[in-house]
């Protein structure tokens, strides 16, 4: 099962590891240091025009990667739903 998010990319639900809503998630200061420390190792993919709206955290054989995108926290947990068949 996979999960869509957004712009052409899927990733296995089984290396999804949280989804963040990045109007609350930014608040908290280890959110805004695991996000600096993803930009400065160059693992952050961006998945928005404007602004990000959520971000997916995910390990997978290469390591961790934080894909940013302009699709809701809600949006990504429905999908994920469907895709678990919840």
């Amino acid at each position: 099962m996979y999960l869509h998010l957004g712009q052409d990319y899927i990733v296995p639900m089984r290396q999804v590891v949280c989804v963040f809503d990045m109007d609350t998630a930014t608040a908290s200061r280890r959110t805004r240091r695991l996000i600096e420390r993803m930009q400065e190792e160059g693992r952050i993919i961006e998945l928005y025009d404007d602004l990000p709206r959520a971000a997916v955290l995910c390990v997978s054989e290469l390591g961790e990667y934080l894909y940013l995108t302009q699709l809701s926290s809600k949006v990504l947990q429905r999908r994920a739903e469907k895709a678990l068949g919840m």
